[in-house]
């Protein structure tokens, strides 16, 4: 399974919920095995920069690939990138 986790930031904190609703239209898209999009629940004293989580599960690498290429994926990246601030991605493959 390929665990994809990506952070963000809004660039203003008034244009949050535009962030995390934004990134909800990733879920639309079907190559992914589960997927969320949580507002970071600011529970660690420290490292508290990250406003939304995006996680989502894949069976292969392959579905991972054809995700980031679906439209869909376009026109969200278009439509938030101008609205945050920090973005942080990791991919990796998990054996649980």
């Amino acid at each position: 399974m390929i665990r994809h986790i990506v952070f963000f930031s809004a660039r203003d904190k008034a244009d949050l919920a535009r962030v995390r609703d934004g990134l909800k239209a990733l879920g639309e898209i079907a190559h992914h095995d589960r997927f969320e999009v949580c507002e970071n629940g600011r529970v660690d004293p420290m490292g508290n920069d990250v406003d939304v989580v995006v996680y989502a599960e894949f069976a292969s690498w392959e579905a991972l690939a054809a995700y980031k290429a679906d439209p869909i994926y376009a026109r969200t990246t278009a439509a938030v990138r101008p609205l945050r601030e920090l973005r942080l991605s990791a991919d990796f493959e998990s054996t649980i």
